[in-house]
């Protein structure tokens, strides 16, 4: 986790805009919703919001700007995030910033054998033990979307292979509004009831609609199920910039902006107070290769300035950071990984996911994912900045130690090296001959040990047998209804 500056006293960070360019994109984002409207698949949606004051034509809703500010007012400014067990895990607010898993890739890297295969539900239960056993890796989501089961009940399969296998807190999609609340049915039954699930909330549903400018009816039911629950949503609108968005990062912003409000107004007409955020997802579409890119500098940069946007609402805010567009680990995977993680840990975004995406999110990797977790102990550390304080300005101790001393056995080292001096876990600092009498092993055969460690000696602490029993239950049900 990052802290915000109250509480960490940090010095460092990034700011992309000024206070009138943030101004200038709310209000072309005003107009965007006012004038040119989205179009709502959802009758229900429809009429909700034709009775708050929206101009509806058909399937197009124009949607005025105190609609909109109406609905800022009543959105909680925030929300916490517990874990599995019922700990106070994230504080979902402010500047602070959380990373978390990727997710709903069609294939998976092997975390054992390195081998590119279509993902099983057995890699989303290994990605969610990797993760759980990740010191700086706060959250997670199913690592893939499970190819070997229906994709109308996958949802089921993934959220059960995740919670058996972390206590970290969950991001999870749904596919269908049926496997929605199937989803917090299990949910449930983990927290020991939906009054304990709302109360510790230990998930987030993540809607996305479609760029640019439509809800779905699915995406809007699911959304309204989160509402109605009374549970936190991390809405996210992606855009492929210069395809499905402005080629601009300003345009981007101003309709992603425009999209993220839609989804916020949906959910506080229908249940005004339910926790929400802003969320998007920028990615450059590439005109030399029809694919989009989330590892370009672009993304980090928009995603930034739409953080700024959307605190100036006081809402959360959602990143993409640690994947890469490499086929293997390779140093283009280390550098796009290092660049995004740090970038935005710097425009102090707030759920930052996606680490462990390798092919531009085709696939998932849980040795990208362990090369992530190495970044971000780094980023943490550098966004940390220098506390200025008696103490830390060490003037005593430069007096005691004098011109031509040493600090090794002063009292203030032992008690501040731990904390002050950042320790790789993964990269080599020590000598050459060492390196070379230990096998001269490169980060990729040193990620896989940590790897094979993990998946061969973690332990994750087991839900009951009862739980699990109720999960199993509720999967069945829902492949009955679902199949």
């Amino acid at each position: 986790m990052i802290q915000t500056s109250a509480i960490e006293k940090r010095s460092v960070s990034l700011q992309v805009l000024t206070g009138d360019q943030v101004e200038e994109i709310r209000r072309a984002s005003y107009d965007v919703m006012a004038k040119v409207g989205f179009n709502v698949l959802h009758e229900g949606a429809r009429k909700m919001l034709k009775q708050a004051g929206c101009q509806v034509k058909g399937e197009h809703v124009r949607v005025p700007e105190h609609v909109v500010k109406a609905c800022l007012d009543t959105a909680p400014k925030g929300y916490t995030i517990y874990s599995r067990d019922g700990q106070r895990a994230m504080e979902v607010e402010g500047r602070k910033s959380y990373y978390g898993t990727s997710t709903a890739s069609p294939n998976t890297m092997d975390a054992l054998t390195g081998e590119v295969h279509p993902t099983y539900v057995q890699d989303i239960a290994s990605g969610a033990k990797v993760a759980d056993a990740l010191e700086h890796i706060d959250w997670v989501m199913p690592m893939g979307s499970v190819q070997d089961v229906s994709p109308t009940v996958a949802d089921l399969y993934e959220f059960e292979a995740v919670v058996t296998n972390t206590t970290k807190p969950i991001v999870f999609i749904g596919y269908t509004p049926k496997g929605t609340e199937l989803v917090y049915e299990m949910a449930a039954e983990v927290a020991g009831g939906l009054d304990n699930l709302q109360a510790k909330p230990f998930l987030i549903f993540y809607p996305e609609p479609i760029s640019p400018l439509v809800q779905p009816e699915d995406v809007i039911d699911r959304l309204f199920i989160c509402a109605d629950l009374n549970l936190p949503q991390m809405q996210g609108p992606s855009i492929q910039l210069g395809a499905t968005g402005p080629a601009t990062l300003a345009g981007g912003i101003v309709q992603g902006t425009a999209e993220a409000l839609m989804c916020l107004v949906l959910a506080q007409l229908r249940n005004p107070g339910c926790p929400c955020s802003m969320g998007c997802n920028f990615s450059v579409f590439d005109m030399s290769s029809g694919l989009l890119s989330i590892a370009c500098p672009e993304m980090s940069l928009a995603l930034a300035a739409q953080a700024e946007v959307a605190l100036s609402f006081g809402l959360p805010t959602w990143g993409l950071a640690g994947a890469t567009g490499a086929k293997v680990l390779d140093a283009q995977a280390g550098a796009e990984s290092a660049f995004s993680i740090l970038a935005q840990g710097l425009g102090s975004l707030n759920l930052i996911h996606d680490v462990g995406y390798m092919d531009d999110g085709m696939v998932c990797s849980a040795a990208q994912l362990v090369l992530g977790n190495e970044n971000i102990g780094m980023t943490k550390r550098f966004v940390r900045g220098i506390e200025i304080n008696r103490d830390s300005l060490a003037r005593e101790v430069i007096e005691n130690v004098g011109p031509g001393g040493h600090f090794l056995a002063e009292p203030h080292t032992l008690n501040h090296f731990k904390d002050e001096f950042w320790r790789p876990d993964l990269m080599i600092r020590g000598d050459r001959e060492t390196w070379l009498q230990e096998g001269s092993k490169d980060m990729q055969a040193v990620i896989q040990e940590k790897l094979t460690d993990i998946i061969e000696n973690h332990a994750v602490p087991s839900l009951s047998g009862d739980i699990l029993d109720s999960l199993s239950r509720i999967k069945a049900k829902g492949e009955k209804l679902l199949t």
